[in-house]
């Protein structure tokens, strides 16, 4: 199995290239599938949304893990548990299944992982260093898997959120793998983030698609089992207990419903408004700030995880129990005393200066749209250009990535052009900060201005852009959590880590490739030409 940092990003970003490729497609054909979530009372949407979106995350995640991936057991189980989640998540997406039959999906594919795969839980919380007994340790590692499972499931109510909860999750997973040399999670966790990623760009509010169970029951799946990999076969030194922290606030969410069901004398498994994003929003919290308090509560459970792996098991489930009960004594304590957020109040407006300040923001969003294509191509025009040396992998595929585009080209295909848009910014990447040129390495305040300049204007175009096409959401939010997070992480020196520089510098060409892409008319264009000439260089230079 190949590893290294690289591998571990391509893996990523082949993965989101591909989730938001099959998406779109995904989309078109839902009303022909019946996979359309149509509004009810107890949910936030009031249109037809479709319900799509776990197919390009499973199938974004499970084509790199499929080439990447040793074939043994324990992959050849996961991978075929993930094939039967999505068959039974999608089932119930188009049909409606009861929650039985769904559990029946859940518990092949949990026993498949636990009895052929042989991944169990042999090391628990308070029991010392002595594994327990695989007749204990394997039917409580599929209960939990189902429970974790449902609880990403049912988290799953707001735009973004449930994606947003999973992302913060799996990159804590794939840190904590990464820095005890897991290969196999690490690759797996980058494969599923990038998967989530993608989908994520579409399912930020207001949504135009949703992951439906096909996507969420495969994403608390790889959740827990990759929570069991960490603490089982990567490092069991582990306090046990990080798994609560790692899987996060879904846990306490569907364990305080099934409490206020069972005190109401409720059915337990049938839906109700009762869960925090509902919470949040009878209280008056907008969708964007409930899901964003949410991401901050995560964020910090998470974060403890990562910085504190080795505590002892009764501080971090103590820590756990302790935020969790914060957030529903606070909860309970403005739902009883009846506080509302953002009361309505009267206000006029000029409509004059209203005018005036959408032409100047017209102008400044003509400005920074110029500012980020110019870089984007800058950028692009220098990899290709200006790196030591282009490896042989690289070489074959910059021909096929050209390939590719000249089809994109051809059929004016705009999905085709994004995946090659994606892939080539990897490979820039990845080019630039692995065979830098010598006068770059003496001049890195250069780089660092580039990319915070357009940072700076990636931003403004976003939040500007006078439609609603790529606004500012939750998303950003959540892109920002994280890199405040690996910074942190890393010890403030953001510029000094490979792995997160170069994330970066993703993260912002992507959005800025995102921007270039919607304004387009046709794909005949400026970015077409210069990924023809910067494909064509990266494989000519390889090859000489």
């Amino acid at each position: 199995m190949q590893s290294g940092i690289g591998v571990y990003l391509i893996v990523a970003m082949l993965a989101m290239a591909i989730s938001m490729v099959l998406i779109p497609v995904m989309m078109r054909l839902a009303p022909v599938l019946g996979m359309i979530d149509a509004p009810d009372p107890r949910k936030v949407h009031k249109a037809p949304i479709p319900r799509v979106g776990g197919v390009g995350i499973v199938v974004g995640a499970l084509l790199p893990m499929l080439y990447w991936l040793p074939y043994s057991d324990l992959v050849i189980s996961i991978l075929f548990s993930s094939f039967v989640l999505l068959v039974f998540g999608l089932w119930d997406d188009a049909k409606e299944l009861g929650h039985y039959v769904k559990f029946i999906g859940q518990f092949i594919a949990a026993v498949a992982v636990v009895y052929y795969g042989g991944l169990y839980v042999e090391y628990f919380p308070f029991a010392g260093v002595d594994p327990v007994s695989p007749d204990i340790g394997k039917p409580f590692t599929v209960i939990a898997i189902v429970g974790a499972i449902n609880a990403l499931n049912h988290s799953d109510g707001l735009d973004g959120l449930a994606g947003g909860e999973a992302l913060l999750s799996l990159g804590a997973i794939a840190w904590l793998a990464y820095s005890y040399q897991g290969e196999l999670a690490v690759i797996m966790a980058c494969a599923t983030i990038g998967g989530v990623f993608g989908f994520l760009r579409f399912n930020s509010h207001p949504a135009r698609v949703f992951m439906g169970d096909g996507g969420s029951q495969f994403i608390g799946f790889m959740i827990a089992v990759l929570v069991v990999m960490l603490t089982q076969k990567v490092n069991h030194t582990f306090s046990p207990a990080i798994a609560l922290l790692l899987i996060g606030l879904p846990v306490a969410d569907i364990l305080a419903v099934f409490f206020l069901r069972a005190k109401g004398g409720m059915n337990l498994f049938r839906a109700t408004s009762n869960h925090i994003h509902h919470r949040l929003l009878q209280l008056g919290f907008k969708h964007y700030e409930s899901v964003i308090l949410i991401y901050s509560v995560q964020a910090l459970l998470v974060v403890s995880a990562v910085l504190m792996p080795y505590e002892n098991d009764y501080f971090l489930i103590s820590l756990y129990l302790l935020v969790c009960s914060a957030v529903f004594a606070v909860l309970t304590f403005m739902e009883r005393s009846g506080m509302r957020m953002h009361v309505a109040v009267s206000t006029s407006s000029d409509d004059g200066a209203g005018l005036t300040t959408a032409g100047l923001r017209e102008r400044l969003s003509e400005y920074a749209s110029y500012v980020v294509e110019t870089g984007l191509l800058l950028f692009l025009f220098a990899s290709a250009v200006a790196s030591t040396h282009v490896p042989m992998d690289f070489t074959i595929s910059a021909a096929v990535l050209l390939i590719a585009l000249v089809f994109a080209l051809w059929r004016d295909n705009k999905m085709i052009l994004r995946l090659v848009t994606y892939t080539t910014v990897t490979f820039s990447v990845y080019l630039l900060s692995k065979a830098e040129p010598a006068w770059l390495l003496e001049d890195r305040h250069l780089v660092y201005t580039f990319f915070a300049v357009l940072t700076i204007a990636t931003f403004l175009e976003a939040r500007w852009r006078s439609n609603d096409s790529f606004a500012a959401s939750p998303l950003d939010y959540l892109v920002v959590i994280i890199v405040v997070i690996v910074a942190l992480v890393n010890g403030g020196d953001v510029a000094g880590s490979d792995i997160t520089w170069m994330a970066l510098q993703m993260i912002v060409l992507f959005y800025a490739a995102e921007l270039v892409i919607q304004q387009l008319g046709t794909t005949r264009g400026r970015l077409g030409g210069a990924l023809t000439v910067v494909l064509a260089v990266m494989a000519l230079r390889g090859a000489l």
